[in-house]
């Protein structure tokens, strides 16, 4: 698709039932459907999906929607990658292979628009994070993976389920002082011949432009609707309203 705009979304976190998110399925495909349909990729910055991990004869059937219309977008030319985040467990050839997504299992540095760009979804960004940075290792291997597929997926579904509720309720008791700790990485990259960083995973939306570049942090589809485009070198960000125009969200500036 010849577009020069790029969009960036994460953490709707589909799989889960919470009151007053009953129509988030529905604003994302009518978001894919019109508001993003001059985009030439989108990226998707971890925890699209509540719980994921692929077992060779089952897919979970409240994902067939969305998995359906991320496929008609691909379709259509545009090309979708998708960053693993810390409910992304096990990320399987079915995305690329069937769907038509480029997995990136880790953080990645790409030249968007003639900027330097670092992508990630923040998950076990800060050092002190010990004992998450032990458990990512440990979901994330192989031999441990292929163990827990012996589970039938009516018993291993559910269990992971329960693990991310547990995350989920972490990563909502996050201190500003957390907070602080994310722009402080970001600043971090900035300064390493990076023009922008984005992160996600704090559900905090963010825009700041800081002397070295901009840090901007997604926020999360699963409570605010929100996005980050990037056109011409410049990205914004903005909350997606059903039936009218987005709201762009302000620029801080900070030192």
């Amino acid at each position: 698709m010849d577009s020069n705009k790029v969009c960036f979304i994460s953490d709707a976190h589909f799989g889960i039932d919470l009151p007053g998110q009953e129509d988030r399925e529905r604003l994302f495909f009518r978001f894919l459907e019109r508001e993003i349909s001059d985009v030439s990729e989108i990226y998707l910055v971890g925890d699209i999906f509540d719980f994921w991990i692929e077992y060779n004869y089952s897919i979970r059937p409240d994902y067939f929607l969305v998995l359906h219309h991320l496929k008609t977008v691909i379709d259509a030319g545009v090309s979708i990658h998708y960053l693993a985040g810390n409910h992304d467990f096990a990320l399987g050839p079915f995305l690329e292979q069937t769907i038509g997504m480029t997995i990136h299992p880790g953080a990645i540095s790409h030249q968007i628009q003639g900027k330097m760009v670092h992508i990630y979804h923040g998950d076990g960004l800060i050092k002190k994070d010990v004992g998450y940075r032990i458990l990512k290792k440990i979901l994330r291997n192989t031999l441990n993976q292929r163990l827990y597929k012996l589970l039938h997926p009516g018993i291993g579904i559910p269990l992971g389920s329960f693990v991310s509720g547990s995350s989920r309720k972490y990563k909502g008791m996050l201190p500003e002082a957390f907070i602080n700790k994310y722009r402080e990485c970001a600043r971090n990259i900035l300064k390493k011949n990076h023009d922008v960083v984005i992160y996600a995973h704090i559900h905090r939306p963010e825009l700041i432009r800081y002397p070295d570049g901009i840090y901007c942090n997604i926020g999360a589809w699963l409570q605010q609707y929100t996005y980050a485009i990037m056109e011409n070198g410049t990205i914004s960000l903005f909350r997606y309203k059903d039936g009218s125009t987005a709201e762009e969200l302000p620029l801080q500036e900070l030192k």
